[in-house]
């Protein structure tokens, strides 16, 4: 009579920690993980921010890649690591990845390792802000090359409308207006309309867009969301179209969409799936080539955020967009995004 070995099962499952305990056990490799919470970086950034030549950082990448601490994110001809978006609540191993990140982040990031942080942000900012100081004037030409833009602003607007007629909303914040089409569909609905450009070439078209509207009930901010935390105002609704693939940290967007948001507000977002369209960084100047779905989703639950309806619209030309809602449900303290260097 042949005996079942009942315990084969966890014995494998026990032998597939010791990689991903042997990945961690090394103080750099955790720093790292510990800067991959929200953001995504490529290897010479890492190499940047831990002065180490690029060839000993992508050692490093490979081990953690290799025991599943890491994934690789290809944008365009580089490529970028971030933590793995799906990791099984069930599976042992999984748990064992999830632990070392709920652990790791509790350590707070050196004062100097933040201010890389911060500067490679500025660098992804200024290469954004300066695509558009040389492009404004083909604004719409670039941006159609990959959607026209009735085709995310006309599901974008239905949604919204639902919403207005369920909730007692008076103000938005649209971040990142362009140059304002979407500015005279929110000056209907809301008492109180606040754009926030960082470019001064697409706020004077956004201006141009309020007089000719004669939209008498909107305020156009030059700076980021940055700028709106310091002036102490909140929101019904904020809402970013086709805007996140352009900043340096689209996860920190979240984390400050939900301290900028009154208590039951509401993030709506459209912008791209994840694609391999490289041309669209020089074309469009897109810093990020979409996102997967569930990355949208993990940021939004970092910052407290509970996802809500979402629509997925495909184009002829292959991409596809994504327009998503994300609820604030529960009281948030204003300075819940400091948790992001925490």
């Amino acid at each position: 009579m042949t005996s079942l070995n009942t315990h084969a099962p966890e014995t494998s499952s026990v032998e597939a920690l010791a990689p991903i305990f042997k990945a961690s056990g090394d103080p750099l490799r955790l720093e790292i993980l510990r800067v991959l919470r929200r953001d995504t970086f490529g290897v010479l950034e890492l190499s940047q921010l831990f002065d180490m030549r690029q060839s000993g950082m992508s050692h490093h990448l490979k081990v953690m890649h290799k025991a599943g601490l890491l994934e690789p994110q290809r944008e365009g001809n580089a490529i970028f690591y971030r933590r793995p978006l799906h990791l099984d609540s069930v599976k042992l191993a999984d748990q064992a990845i999830r632990q070392i990140f709920e652990t790791v982040d509790r350590v707070p990031l050196p004062s100097a390792l933040i201010e890389k942080i911060e500067a490679i942000r500025a660098q992804r900012a200024e290469q954004s802000q300066a695509f558009f100081s040389r492009h404004s004037a083909q604004f719409r030409e670039q941006q159609e090359l990959i959607a026209a833009f009735d085709l995310y602003a006309d599901p974008t607007a239905e949604l919204i409308r639902k919403r207005v007629s369920q909730q007692n909303w008076q103000s938005v914040l649209e971040i990142g207006p362009g140059e304002g089409g979407f500015l005279p569909v929110l000056s209907e609905l809301f008492e109180h309309v606040v754009g926030l450009d960082n470019s001064k070439d697409m706020l004077a078209k956004a201006t141009r867009t309020c007089i000719e509207e004669r939209l008498n009930n909107v305020d156009l901010i030059e700076g980021v969301t940055d700028t709106v935390l310091a002036s102490g105002d909140a929101f019904d609704l904020i809402v970013a179209n086709m805007v996140l693939h352009h900043v340096p940290s689209p996860a920190d967007i979240f984390l400050d969409a939900a301290a900028l948001m009154n208590n039951g507000g509401c993030f709506i977002i459209s912008d791209l799936c994840s694609h391999d369209q490289d041309w669209a960084k020089e074309n469009c100047g897109d810093l990020w080539l979409g996102f997967e779905p569930e990355e949208l989703t993990a940021w939004a639950a970092d910052a407290g955020l509970n996802a809500g309806e979402q629509l997925f619209i495909g184009l002829r030309n292959g991409f596809q967009i994504q327009v998503r809602e994300f609820w604030k449900t529960t009281k948030m303290a204003r300075n819940a995004r400091t948790s992001r260097n925490i």
